[in-house]
């Protein structure tokens, strides 16, 4: 799969004309790869629920999809705007609250 288009400053990729947060490009490849991962399977949940008329395992996998957006830096306090503390700390945090939702 090829790469989306970035804006000149990284910060936004552009999908069909439309503008949207970038995942932030501090975090190392593997965490990164893990929150996508988590990311997709929360998706996935959402989904299931949908389809199952499940409101509660929807609200579930909807706190989940949030927990890892802003732990990739795509929604909360812009990545761009904290310190590498405070981005290192997110992510981190976030990663922590997700594996304990998976066990």
């Amino acid at each position: 799969m090829a790469e989306p288009e970035h804006t000149p400053d990284g910060r936004f990729v552009i999908i069909n004309g439309r503008r949207w947060r970038a995942t932030d490009p501090e975090i190392p490849p593997e965490t990164s790869a893990r929150l996508r991962s988590l990311l997709m399977a929360a998706r996935r949940d959402v989904g299931a629920a949908l389809r199952a008329e499940d409101a509660e395992a929807e609200r579930e996998a909807r706190a989940r999809v949030q927990l890892a957006k802003v732990a990739l830096g795509e929604r909360g306090t812009p990545w761009w705007e904290q310190t590498a503390g405070q981005r290192r700390q997110r992510w981190q945090e976030g990663l922590e609250a997700l594996d304990r939702h998976d066990a």
